[in-house]
């Protein structure tokens, strides 16, 4: 079953167009990456698909076109966006950080449960738990993100650049947690990153762009065989 299918995506800030006919396909519980150089549109396809930034052509989600909805209304019906600069409320602390992105659900004590399996996922945050965002590492930053967006309960998760800044280290565990994450949960996920040897730890598909258009498709094994992706992706 597919749950999101964007077609002819397009999208411009101000007289600016970025995106002109991206067109990719998310299976439900699947997990698809988006590749490609600086400016081809990577973010704004995420953001498009969150409901930041105005869009053409359609964003089908779950069966249902939601383009045009406002973010709030896209994140209830199961889309979690976690931004490129990770975007954590640095003057809360990690628990109040957590319980912000359960704003929608009245459920509390699935929200205390989920708290736990955040903090199990990710150990780092267990011991900075009273700790104010602000105070953490990069990479518990960006753990924490990634925690958030999950206490929203999402049946698909938007991550924008998840290594960036990073230590390979601290990249490959934030990777490791959250395959680990898409293994227990089955949470489909779109996938923007630069290193597209982590991409492909996760993804089962990637679409690569070109300034805004979709130019490739294919199965992760299928483009990492391939030279030109080799060379331009994968330091080959």
């Amino acid at each position: 079953m597919t749950l999101l299918e964007l077609e002819g995506l397009t999208a411009s800030y101000g007289p600016v167009q970025v995106l002109e006919g991206v067109s990719l396909s998310v299976p439900d519980n699947g997990a698809v990456g988006i590749l490609g150089a600086n400016g081809a549109g990577k973010t704004t396809t995420l953001r498009a698909i969150s409901g930041t930034v105005r869009a053409g052509g359609r964003i089908v989600f779950d069966g249902k076109d939601i383009r045009g909805l406002r973010p709030d209304q896209v994140a209830a019906l199961g889309i979690a966006h976690v931004p490129e600069g990770r975007g954590t409320l640095g003057d809360l602390s990690v628990r109040d950080n957590l319980r912000v992105g359960a704003y929608l659900r009245r459920d509390r004590k699935g929200i205390a449960a989920d708290i736990d399996f955040c903090l199990e996922l990710f150990p780092n945050l267990q011991d900075r738990i009273t700790s104010n965002a602000s105070a953490l590492s990069g990479g518990e930053q960006q753990m924490l993100a990634v925690a958030r967006a999950i206490m929203s309960k999402p049946r698909l998760l938007l991550l924008d650049e998840a290594s960036l800044g990073l230590a390979p280290s601290t990249a490959k565990n934030v990777y490791d947690a959250i395959r680990h994450l898409r293994l227990t949960l089955g949470i489909a996920m779109v996938v923007v990153e630069q290193n597209a040897n982590l991409a492909f730890t996760l993804v089962d598909s990637a679409t690569v762009l070109e300034t805004g258009r979709s130019v490739l498709t294919g199965t992760s094994a299928e483009l990492k065989g391939m030279d030109e992706i080799r060379r331009a992706y994968l330091g080959g």
